[in-house]
């Protein structure tokens, strides 16, 4: 298969229906694909003829139409059901203990260590939304000049702090520094810059966010093909989430519409190699808030952009879409769902219409797109490139 670009394009928390362990998550009955697809600003008829409904045991299946996209889904090995993981068992890397959470908030010993290299103290401590708990701490943090620290379900240590009372680069300094003390035992996967600006009751998260993830726990995809002298182009939050590993360019956006202007522009350079998207707004603007009507519109927006990508790809291109956990709007909780993720994926040197079934672990995809390279490698993963190249 004579390949020289993948487009690997993750549409962040967009789950394909409940795993089979998805009870053991609290999220049985957990569907993001059914749910979004019942609003009525859902709108996505290029991901349908790409296959989206076309993935067996979805409950979504429309059967009357004839896909021209290789699609299937593939069940999660790993132990968890965040951003992180999900993204490193897609690189080749299964994580088998969870990352640790805090739903009673971090250890004293911890926040005072992360006092004492700062010197700044800590407000707050719980799990919070991180809309409302600028909210709730904001005048307070511009009073005393403490650092909003708060959690989710997710293995993350989230610090909020208003830009005229902590300027950015000081809030990037402080989470570098609880990054360096989060280990061992409390090894969260991201420590997260949260900066805000306004006024009460105003307040406005900026896009100045930054994760500062763990390491990878294993070589991935992106290390391999950086050794092998290919080029890894990061949009988004990809380079964050793998700490810069293996990344040879990092690209970071502001949301999906400002993710997909820069993929488009990298796809109008000359390169050999991957193009690893992340477009988080599904997750972080409409699944965590429950907002099935945003979450469907943003799907929709991004189907509307697919169609003129698809036609400018070259002969020798690539392009793969998938998720990496779910995010179900419709049910009680805002946290992550335990889901399969979708495939969908399309090239003039694939075939069409092929169904892949359910794949046994996202890391199938790291290990057929470094086949699709002639790289070899002992990474965990099925290659099903014979059965979609032409």
């Amino acid at each position: 298969m004579d390949v020289k670009r993948v487009f690997l394009i993750v549409l962040d928390s967009f789950g394909a229906g409940e795993a089979p362990d998805a009870g053991d998550f609290g999220d049985a009955g957990s569907s993001t694909l059914r749910s979004v697809s019942s609003s009525e600003k859902f709108y996505a008829p290029n991901l349908t003829r790409l296959g989206l409904f076309s993935i067996d045991g979805t409950g979504c299946e429309r059967p009357e139409i004839k896909p021209f996209g290789v699609y299937g889904k593939a069940r999660e090995v790993s132990a968890g059901k965040d951003t992180v993981t999900g993204h490193w068992e897609i690189s080749g890397v299964i994580s088998d203990k969870p990352m640790p959470t805090y739903p009673d908030g971090f250890p004293a010993p911890v926040l005072d260590e992360i006092e004492k290299e700062t010197g700044i103290g800590a407000l707050c401590n719980k799990t919070y939304s991180g809309t409302e708990v600028i909210k709730a701490y904001g005048r307070e943090q511009a009073r005393t000049g403490k650092m909003i620290v708060y959690t989710s379900a997710d293995s993350v240590y989230q610090a909020a702090a208003h830009t005229d009372v902590i300027p950015l680069e000081k809030l990037y300094d402080y989470c570098r520094t609880a990054r360096r003390i989060l280990t061992g035992k409390n090894a969260v996967g991201r420590v997260i810059a949260r900066p805000f600006v306004g006024e009460y009751p105003d307040y406005r998260r900026t896009s100045d966010r930054h994760d500062f993830a763990l390491e990878p726990t294993g070589t991935t995809m992106l290390d391999i093909l950086k050794s092998a002298g290919f080029e890894t182009v990061a949009i988004g939050k990809i380079s964050d989430i793998f700490a810069g590993r293996g990344v040879t360019e990092r690209i970071p956006t502001v949301s999906n519409d400002d993710g997909m202007k820069k993929t488009d522009e990298v796809a109008e350079r000359d390169f050999t190699g991957l193009c690893f998207v992340n477009l988080v707004d599904f997750d972080s603007k409409y699944g965590h808030r429950n907002d099935v009507d945003g979450y469907a519109k943003a799907v929709a927006e991004f189907d509307a952009w697919l169609p003129t990508f698809i036609n400018d790809m070259k002969a020798d291109d690539v392009l793969m879409i998938t998720s990496d956990h779910g995010c179900d709007p419709l049910t009680p909780s805002t946290d992550h769902s335990r889901e399969y993720i979708f495939l969908l994926a399309t090239g003039e040197t694939m075939k069409e219409n092929v169904n892949l079934g359910t794949l046994d672990g996202y890391s199938d995809i790291s290990a057929t797109i470094l086949e699709m390279f002639n790289i070899e490698n002992n990474l965990q993963g099925k290659r099903f490139l014979k059965q979609i190249e032409k």
